[in-house]
């Protein structure tokens, strides 16, 4: 059995490609609640806490979207808001925008879905307590996907004022289109130690891994086709996302499991870049 990786390992910064700079901020900020911490020529960086970068947007030039569910790569990124109010608050004014809005009610979790303007997938969601979560008998969280109370939600938000995403807002987990399964979660689970949270392959062609015990951190499915490709250099999409490990001690213990498997490593100024088998770019750091 493999290591697993360290119970207080979270998601960090994440990098989408976006074919108008300007069109996306004012998207993410507008719509979504994000700040602007900075923005110079073709890269804006976007904040909840007006002092950490949580999303980096970058234009590329002669940018192209690839068709949904054809490439590997961005299912959606989760926003993960510390509140029920503070997702009624978002629903309320997701709603005022005029964009489609999806909705599931995962036991878990309240989540709502959205795109950005590049057809970038978002959820923004809630958790419910851990003591309200449920395994069923082969040790899988339970999950479903029914209809979310938006009536409750929207009494909860009331006529309080929207004022964008608080500062407890994180990134919760990411869903990725990955080429196959068997060689992703032999990467994430058996080389990078995220647990299995709930195997839903059989049924739906994904898995869902954590660390610590969470519901997922990190979503993976088949539904772009078993062999997907990565988009062309010019897609827009996801660029990067980042593991963020507790200690300097437990990030070495997991690049020393990846460099053991023969996996190809590249440090940039104390970050570690490594690519999963679906080719999709991942950085690793730690907290401190």
């Amino acid at each position: 059995m493999s290591q697993s990786i360290h119970a207080d390992t979270v998601l960090g910064l994440l990098k989408l490609k976006v074919s108008d700079l300007e069109r996306s901020v004012k998207f993410y900020r507008e719509v979504v609640g994000f700040q602007v911490l900075s923005q110079e020529g073709q890269i804006a960086r976007l904040t909840v806490d007006g002092k950490n970068t949580f999303l980096i947007l970058e234009e590329i030039p002669n940018a192209a979207a690839a068709p949904r569910r054809s490439v590997a790569g961005l299912y959606h990124f989760a926003i993960l808001v510390p509140t029920r109010e503070q997702l009624g608050l978002s629903l309320r004014k997701l709603i005022e925008s005029g964009i489609p809005v999806g909705q599931g009610d995962h036991l878990v979790s309240e989540a709502l879905y959205i795109a950005d303007p590049d057809h970038n997938g978002i959820e923004i969601y809630r958790d419910r307590p851990r003591s309200e979560w449920r395994k069923d008998v082969k040790g899988n969280y339970v999950m479903a996907s029914d209809p979310v109370d938006i009536e409750g939600l929207l009494q909860l938000a009331g006529d309080k004022p929207w004022t964008g995403l608080s500062a407890g807002t994180i990134l919760g987990h990411i869903h990725l289109h990955v080429s196959e399964l068997p060689k992703s979660r032999a990467f994430y689970c058996d080389i990078l130690g995220f647990d299995m949270a709930a195997d839903a392959s059989e049924m739906m062609g994904a898995y869902f891994i954590s660390a610590g015990g969470y519901h997922h951190h990190i979503g993976m499915n088949i539904w772009a086709g078993i062999g997907a490709p990565l988009p062309p250099a010019n897609s827009t999409g996801l660029d990067f996302y980042t593991i963020v490990l507790p200690t300097v001690a437990e990030l070495e213990l997991t690049l020393g499991r990846i460099k053991d498997a023969g996996i190809s490593l590249i440090e940039q100024e104390g970050i570690w870049l490594v690519k999963d088998p679906s080719g999709i770019e991942i950085r690793l750091t730690s907290a401190a």
